[in-house]
């Protein structure tokens, strides 16, 4: 799950997640990359909010539901999407734990569905309350346990017999 990213490098977390969506690719894409849908979406998000926006790239806030102790994360990300390569890149802009974080979303067709990918590359800040590697470990978790509601939302709207997609 983590690598290393070239001699006293420290490590870089990394994750590596895919889901099978029995739906057309067109439906999937137009569903995960609607981003004031995604706290419908999503069960973490309870509020997407666009600062600045173009046709293909996107900067947003994202806020959580309130965590344990009842504190509310939020951060900025910018997200360029390329409909054509079927992929998505973000990146955190306000990084807060995280030195860095970069996420790749790609998707290609796999049957009569579609395959869609999350890759996530990412350090944590040595004053982070949580490593690079627990929070591999919990990025890891969280990306299957949210991939999966996705797959049963995003299929439950998927149009069948010829409908049109929303």
């Amino acid at each position: 799950m983590s690598s290393t990213l070239g001699p006293g490098t420290r490590t870089a977390g990394h994750t590596d997640n895919s889901i099978h969506i029995d739906a057309p690719i067109d439906h999937v894409w137009a569903m995960t990359n609607d981003l004031p849908s995604w706290p419908d979406l999503f069960t973490e998000y309870s509020e997407v909010e666009i600062l600045a926006s173009t046709d293909t790239w996107f900067r947003f806030r994202l806020k959580m539901h309130p965590d344990e102790s009842g504190r509310v994360w939020s951060w900025v990300s910018e997200r360029e999407l390329d409909e054509a390569a079927r992929e998505v890149r973000a990146r955190r802009v306000e990084p807060g734990p995280f030195e860095f974080m970069d996420i790749r979303w790609s998707y290609a067709p796999e049957g009569s569905g579609t395959r869609m990918r999350w890759v996530q590359d990412f350090r944590m800040r040595p004053e982070a309350p949580i490593d690079t590697e627990g929070m591999t470990r919990r990025i890891d978790d969280n990306s299957k346990v949210q991939m999966a509601i996705i797959k049963d939302k995003v299929e439950a709207a998927a149009p069948r017999g010829g409908e049109p997609t929303p």
